[in-house]
């Protein structure tokens, strides 16, 4: 099915296909009918399902189409992170680009100057954190008596991060009669109790993965002892030949030591993380989409809103203190169709949280082998002891370990 197919106009086809975007993907097809037809929705979707256009394809539509009687800001966007929602103004930028709409990204941690001056030029859409709204709105910088139309995405990573009574803050300035699409990756009890208080006879949209589809993305586990994480990390970079791969951390002091013994071996790397400035956050992102580094280190909050066209390898350092967040990160890699790679390290103290990722996704994962560890088990270093807790991490990890296979491609 062509985008044509799902009645959107011809500036915004003629846009998508500038991109290089001819077929919708599953989410597109079920959501973007049901919003023009103006119907709340309570989505969910895997990472990499093309969400975004989902619900911006449809709210640009709308909004060209329908002329406004007003000056005030009609679509309001809600966002976790920074990364996220300077994703969602590009997709709004990019697919309304032939259309006269403006938008504002309002987040914090950088100067609210060029912001407040946007707003005072007007846009018909803001994108923001909710944090920076709020302050603004406070500030008398962004009222919202006329917004058609409200989206929150990401809505469990925004429970998470504690944004849950600035969102009730800000809802409650919001018109009552309104279009609300509410996208959440999980959906907890808590979750499901604030949809319910914000949709009116919502349309469930629902993606699960295809069958088969999870194949897109190759994983691999290597058990390995914490010390040698990091020489391993740059034998396999070596080994693979890996020119761009995103790295993940557990805690910011963890990326930063990261990045600096990676430049010790000669890796160009940056980090991205809570503590890092805006500019600076911004520009490791840029650096790391045009390959000037090859490997972006990233906190699991940081790296919301992470999209990197055709980026081949993910690896998880360190393994998630929140096991629904192995899905995301590997979600970065394999995406549109194309294939990935992911390689998930884990110590002895992770074995928890190894059988909780794998509770949660219902599968083991391959457990493989490296030149680099089995050297040091038969040089007697102590990495030798991390194969007694194979057995206990849950699956057939001992059959698997004791075969000495080496990564392929094939």
């Amino acid at each position: 099915m062509p985008f044509k197919a799902l009645n959107l106009s011809a500036p915004i086809v003629s846009a998508l296909e500038s991109k290089g975007y001819v077929q919708p993907t599953a989410v597109q097809q079920k959501a973007i009918p049901v919003i023009l037809e103006g119907r709340d929705i309570f989505g969910s979707a895997q990472t990499g399902s093309g969400k975004t256009a989902a619900f911006a394809l449809p709210l640009l539509q709308l909004m060209s189409s329908k002329q406004a009687t007003h000056r005030g800001v009609r679509t309001l966007v809600l966002a976790p992170t920074r990364e996220l929602a300077l994703q969602i103004g590009d997709s709004f930028r990019d697919y309304g680009k032939h259309l006269g709409l403006k938008h504002v990204v309002i987040f914090g941690g950088v100067s609210q100057h060029a912001q407040t001056t946007q707003l005072r030029n007007g846009v018909s859409t803001i994108v923001a954190t909710p944090g920076r709204l709020l302050d603004l709105m406070d500030q008398g910088f962004v009222k919202l008596n006329d917004i058609e139309f409200l989206v929150l995405d990401e809505a469990d990573k925004m429970f998470d991060m504690g944004f849950i009574k600035d969102i009730k803050k800000i809802v409650a300035k919001v018109p009552a009669k309104r279009q609300t699409l509410f996208f959440s990756a999980t959906l907890p009890p808590e979750i499901k109790q604030l949809a319910a208080s914000l949709l009116r006879d919502p349309v469930t949209v629902e993606v699960q993965p295809a069958p088969g589809s999870e194949v897109l993305v190759e994983q691999k586990l290597y058990y390995v002892d914490k010390i040698n994480k990091t020489a391993l990390l740059c034998d396999i970079i070596h080994e693979e030949k890996i020119h761009h791969a995103l790295v993940f951390t557990r805690t910011k002091h963890g990326a930063d030591k990261l990045v600096k013994a990676l430049s010790i071996k000669g890796i160009k790397a940056a980090a991205i993380h809570g503590n890092k400035s805006q500019n600076v956050r911004q520009r490791a992102l840029d650096d790391f989409k045009t390959k000037r580094i090859t490997i972006l280190v990233a906190t699991d909050v940081a790296s919301r809103g992470i999209d990197v066209k055709e980026l081949p390898y993910v690896f998880n350092y360190d393994l998630p203190d929140q096991a629904d967040s192995y899905t995301h990160r590997i979600g970065r890699t394999g995406r549109a169709g194309a294939s990935g790679f992911a390689f998930s390290f884990c110590s002895a103290d992770e074995r928890l949280l190894l059988k909780d990722v794998q509770k949660a996704t219902g599968k083991q994962i391959p457990v493989a082998e490296h030149a680099y560890m089995m050297n040091l088990s038969q040089l007697g270093h102590p990495q030798k002891s991390v194969a007694t807790h194979q057995s206990r991490s849950g699956g057939n990890s001992n059959n698997n370990f004791s075969k000495r296979r080496r990564f392929s491609r094939s």
